[in-house]
Formats: structure tokens, sequence, C-alpha cells
């Protein structure tokens, strides 16, 4: 009798940018009915990724082909610090958000989760998805190390992240150039 090597699992065009692992089963209970929370996958280009993020800021006009080369490098070089998550409901993606991990030097190798880029659908607002996403990806944060996660956010907002269980820590600065470069990156 021969015995089957195992195989590796066949890697899909629409493979998740990270492990369900990371999914918090307590935000994926509730839901309502026929939504789930998942991370994002190749193929959210084609179910309105883009037109929820154009609720919270400005996107632009990206082609699948840009859309899935920036997809492929948070898949490879960006692994374990890029986790874009999604609520869908069933035919399109209805909310999304991001933690970006950033590896420091402080606090012995430390980790620090950004989380930031939190949209939902104008028609989805009133359903606490926002919120249900900040959770889930402050829920992540913790699962993959960090000591600490910052909501990036705008003062407008600042009332709405409180409610989220985050607290004012510090001054944050920013410098905001007038004309975005092409990414060397």
């Amino acid at each position: 009798m021969n015995a089957k090597t195992p195989q590796p699992p066949v890697q899909t065009d629409d493979e998740a940018l990270f492990s369900t692992d990371l999914i918090s089963p307590e935000i994926a209970a509730i839901l309502p009915e026929s939504y789930t929370i998942r991370p994002m996958r190749k193929s959210d280009y084609s179910r309105g990724f883009l037109d929820c993020l154009r609720v919270l800021t400005t996107v632009g006009d990206i082609s699948e082909a840009a859309w899935n080369e920036r997809y492929e490098w948070m898949n490879t070089q960006g692994k374990g610090g890029y986790y874009l998550l999604v609520i869908d409901d069933g035919a399109r993606v209805v909310g999304t958000g991001a933690l970006i991990v950033e590896r420091k030097f402080i606090h012995n190798l430390g980790l620090v989760g950004h989380i930031e880029d939190i949209a939902v659908a104008k028609d989805q607002q009133g359903k606490k998805l926002g919120l249900k996403i900040i959770q889930a990806l402050d829920f992540i944060a913790e699962k993959v190390g960090c000591y600490k996660s910052i909501l990036d956010c705008s003062e407008a907002n600042e009332g709405f992240y409180v409610k989220c269980g985050f607290k004012r820590a510090g001054l944050e600065m920013a410098h905001y150039y007038e004309q975005p470069k092409k990414s060397i990156l």
C-alpha cells in the first residue's frame, strides 16, 4: 500500500490576506444575519472594496492590475504587517478597516498596531459595523502580539473612538505632502 505524501494547499487567486484564525469569533457572531467579517481577498476589487473606502477619503482611479500588484506586495513582502479586513453583506463589501503592525526596538522589540481606514458604506451606517471593525482589528493586534494599538483618527471622529474604548494618548502631528509622488516601494 502506497502512503500518499501530503501536498501543500493549492494557492488560489482569491487567497485571504491573513489567516481567518485571527478573526474574533465574538464579533463574527454578533453581525447581522448574512454578514461576514473576514480578511480582505484579491477578489474584493470587484466586490466594492474601493467604493466602501470612498466614503472615508479620496481613493483615486485604481485599475485592477494596480490593485493586484498592491495586494501581492501586502501578501508577500508585507506579510505579517498588513491586516485588512472587510465586512461583507453577502453581495458586496460594506465595511473595512486596516491594522498595520509596526516593529519597534523599544519594549523588547515590541509591536504596535495602528488601526486605520475605518470605512462603512453610507447605506450601512448606524448598524455599529464601524465599532465591530475596530473591535475585530483590536483583537487581531492583541493576537499577533502588539503591546498596544493606536487608532489613527480625525478630531471630528474622536467621540466615536472614545465610545469604542480608546482614549487620547498624547498629541499626534502630521505632515501632508501636496502631491503624492509615485511610490518607490
